[in-house]
């Protein structure tokens, strides 16, 4: 067995879709010859926690903790928000004209002075982390898991004191992505200092989807193209629950995840109201579910609409009670950023979706990653968010085959068993033995 350490600053009691990833190959990791070490935060603020992802971990994995200095607790004096409030969805705007002054002032703190992230003060305790586990257990290979980015430049000086190859791991891109903060021309220089190095340094670099990979190649040309690796996300289906999926009473729809700035509903919710308008659809015969975190601008949607009385929401639910309500869904509601990223972009989310074989109305652009990726799996239909008229056509279709009871639904299985978690371990694995 050889030994790998993981560095994760997303890891149980962490709850959202940051966690899977990591926590997924340190469950199959060991089935492909390499044993997890994983070290991660004590006091994490993380956006949701869910308790019950601690019991899927080995019993005899090796976890260690150090405390962070988290700057979060700074940023909401600053903005007037309550303690222990998620920051995400209510600071990522759709328009920077939405943003309050107090927000100005704490984005500019945040981009002039977090770099590359504001998880930066868990560096100094990380290093001194990495030092401990060195004199405790011989370490074979370093993996990291960004973002945050921090993560990375931890990895990295972990890498060069073992002497060791350096697998870093990316779910999204570093600088210049939707969530980055915008940097003036010094911090911005060294973030983009820090991303070169930590790609140039790096032995491999294994990426959730194949748009982080473009962008990458897109910014530093120079960069050797043979060491970026595509390994998707998947779903685990040893984590769905056995449910009796009874015939619904209503149409029902079902959202997982958050939604905020520019992922967000507006497009459905248009085409719903001109089907509404036509007499196509009863609103009293749909159930439009929302589970997860919603920024305020999202929670006016669900009160402005006409049908305000068919959409359904529950706050963060833990994961398996999340997938429970997808498969009792007749299909399954994706949107995707309307940003310059959106044709690249492929939530990780989806590959569950396209595990528990319900169909998928998906709002993002035609020929985009996501289009390509349901297509190959035979999951669903694809439409952009200006495109009312589709969306509709798409939802309508669905509702008429849920009313005359055709549940006739046919995915590419073969294709779709390519996407288990495992799969995504297996070539982790191979990538590390490549070093070895």
């Amino acid at each position: 067995m050889k030994n790998l350490l993981i560095i994760a600053y997303y890891f149980p009691p962490s709850g959202g879709p940051g966690v899977q990833r990591v926590l997924k190959h340190i469950k199959y990791l060991p089935e492909f010859g390499w044993r997890p070490i994983v070290l991660t935060v004590s006091n994490g603020q993380f956006p949701a926690r869910d308790e019950s992802l601690m019991r899927q971990l080995p019993e005899d994995l090796i976890v260690k903790r150090s405390r962070i200095y988290e700057p979060y607790d700074i940023y909401r004096l600053l903005t007037g928000k309550k303690q222990g409030e998620a920051i995400d969805v209510n600071t990522i705007k759709k328009d920077s004209q939405q943003q309050s002054t107090k927000e100005i002032i704490a984005e500019f703190i945040r981009a002039t002075f977090f770099i590359p992230d504001a998880r930066i003060g868990w560096l100094p305790t990380a290093n001194r982390a990495v030092k401990e586990i060195i004199k405790e257990h011989r370490i074979d290979a370093v993996y990291s898991s960004s973002p945050p980015y921090t993560c990375s430049l931890i990895a990295r000086k972990a890498a060069k004191m073992l002497d060791v190859p350096w697998v870093a791991g990316f779910r999204d891109p570093w600088t210049g992505f939707i969530s980055s903060p915008k940097r003036w021309f010094l911090p911005r220089y060294i973030d983009k200092k820090m991303e070169f190095n930590s790609f140039n340094e790096a032995d491999a670099v294994e990426c959730a989807w194949e748009g982080i990979i473009k962008d990458a190649l897109g910014k530093y040309p120079a960069l050797d193209r043979d060491k970026f690796h595509h390994v998707p996300n998947g779903y685990d289906s040893s984590d769905f629950p056995a449910v009796e999926c009874a015939e619904n009473d209503k149409f029902t729809v079902t959202y997982t995840g958050s939604l905020y700035g520019r992922r967000n509903p507006a497009g459905f919710f248009a085409a719903i109201e001109s089907l509404i308008e036509q007499g196509k659809v009863n609103p009293k015969d749909i159930r439009l579910q929302f589970i997860g975190r919603f920024g305020a601008e999202v929670e006016e949607m669900y009160g402005k609409v006409s049908f305000r009385d068919s959409i359904v929401t529950h706050g963060y639910v833990p994961h398996r009670k999340s997938i429970e309500f997808l498969l009792k869904s007749d299909a399954l509601l994706l949107i995707v950023d309307e940003s310059k990223e959106s044709q690249e972009i492929v939530p990780g989310k989806v590959y569950e979706y396209i595990g528990v074989k319900k169909p998928i109305i998906a709002i993002a652009p035609q020929n985009s990653a996501i289009a390509k990726l349901l297509a190959e799996t035979n999951s669903g239909s694809v439409a952009h968010q200006s495109e009312i008229k589709a969306i509709a056509g798409i939802f309508h279709r669905l509702f008429t085959a849920w009313k005359e009871g055709n549940k006739t639904f046919n995915p590419n299985l073969t294709a779709v068993n390519n996407y288990e978690r495992s799969q995504a371990a297996k070539k982790l694995a191979a990538l590390l033995d490549r070093f070895i």
